[in-house]
């Protein structure tokens, strides 16, 4: 009977050792973990339809311009995108959003006498007049009032140079290196100024604010004016909301030193493109002319890797699902080289682990490009229904029955 409990234990021995190496790219550490390696790659190809090859981009008047992805945060056509400039009320995009990050929308404003008669444009704002943030967040942006620009900077800091300050700080926060702040309206001021790189990113951030987002879509606003009985009607300047298909705002802006910039926005297919023209005369037909180009060149691709269920040792449940940790969101050329997937995963996961945990990764290549890499992570945790043990403990354990 010894002999034969001793070669029973032999025969397990040898199956736990036969199943580590057929398992081949799942290493054992001392606590039992798994370490993904070479062998466990599941590659596969996809190759969305594609359509005409990337062309020269349109020639514009603008002295800088660019035209960002947001997706990848690349610009997919430039011109002296990262001279500095100033940029008139495109400014009020960096307003909005420090208010936005640190104002309540129903908070009540009192209108100070500092923000009546700002000059430029203005809803005619007057002295002790109470009128909500969101009030004043539509004035901003549709009607560009310099007023409204004021009284948020003095109700959020207590005054100008203090909320500019906090303009700077969030533009340190998002990378704008070549940007500097002075004032909430964007009027002539020195040391005032951004580029179009800069802009089209800070816009990128602004836009992820969904209540900025939608206020800058919004076409025309009408609110009660306090003590009146009249209402006070904002209509957004921006004409590509009437005229281009898929836009979504955002801000134009103008002064005698800064010639006529614009911040455009669109979105078709899933692929939204960002617009920044500084000192450009023919603003409206350039920005038509980038997002037409950009929308013909470059395509929004956002698939789903195949993912099954992993295998569980030792647990309550047999096996657990994975998913990306990110939503998988790519812009390609129209026309493009074959893209390859990559699913890096274990053969199998022992019990014990909880929900979100890492367990692989997957990665998106354009030929020898890496386009997007995003950890992969457990749905949900899986008990183990013993101690987690070592190969090791495992075997020292057969012979202790």
């Amino acid at each position: 009977m010894r002999y034969f409990a001793f070669s029973c234990r032999l025969g397990a021995i040898f199956l736990i050792l036969c199943l580590c190496l057929s398992a081949g790219a799942v290493s054992l550490t001392a606590a039992g973990q798994t370490v993904v390696t070479a062998n466990d790659l599941q590659s596969f190809s996809i190759l969305p339809e594609s359509s005409v090859p990337v062309s020269a981009p349109p020639a514009t008047n603008a002295a800088s311009y660019a035209l960002l992805d947001p997706t990848s945060g690349k610009l997919l056509a430039e011109k002296d995108a990262d001279t500095k400039r100033p940029m008139a009320s495109t400014t009020k995009i960096m307003t909005a959003l420090v208010v936005l990050e640190r104002c309540d929308l129903a908070q009540t404003v009192i209108i100070p006498p500092e923000a009546v008669g700002v000059e430029g444009s203005s809803i005619y704002l007057f002295a002790g007049e109470r009128i909500t943030v969101e009030t004043l967040l539509f004035a901003l942006m549709l009607s560009s009032a310099n007023d409204a620009a004021t009284a948020l900077a003095l109700h959020t800091a207590g005054s100008i140079p203090d909320f500019a300050a906090l303009m700077n700080q969030k533009a340190t926060e998002l990378g704008l290196s070549n940007t500097h702040f002075v004032n909430p309206h964007g009027l002539q001021a020195e040391d005032h100024y951004t580029t179009a790189r800069d802009l089209a990113t800070l816009t990128a951030a602004a836009l992820q604010n969904t209540t900025f987002a939608e206020i800058v879509a919004t076409k025309r606003y009408s609110v009660p004016q306090q003590g009146t009985g009249a209402s006070r009607l904002f209509l957004n300047h921006n004409r590509l909301l009437r005229n281009f298909e898929g836009a979504v705002g955002v801000k134009t802006g103008f002064t005698k030193a800064s010639g006529r910039c614009l911040v455009s926005a669109a979105t078709r297919d899933g692929l939204t493109l960002i617009a920044v023209t500084l000192r450009d005369p023919d603003d409206w037909r350039d920005h038509q002319a980038l997002l037409e180009w950009g929308f013909s060149q470059y395509i929004a691709f956002a698939p789903k890797p195949m993912l099954s269920p992993l295998p569980v040792v030792g647990g309550t449940a047999p096996s657990v699902a994975v998913k990306p940790a990110n939503a998988i969101a790519l812009t390609l050329p129209a026309q493009h080289p074959e893209i390859t997937c990559t699913v890096e995963l274990p053969r199998f996961l022992y019990a014990g682990f909880a929900g979100g945990t890492q367990v692989g990764r997957v990665i998106y290549r354009m030929g020898d490009d890496l386009l997007f890499e995003t950890p992969l992570l457990t749905e949900n945790g899986v008990p183990a229904t013993q101690a987690r043990l070592s190969l090791w403990e495992r075997i020292r354990n057969l012979f202790r029955k």
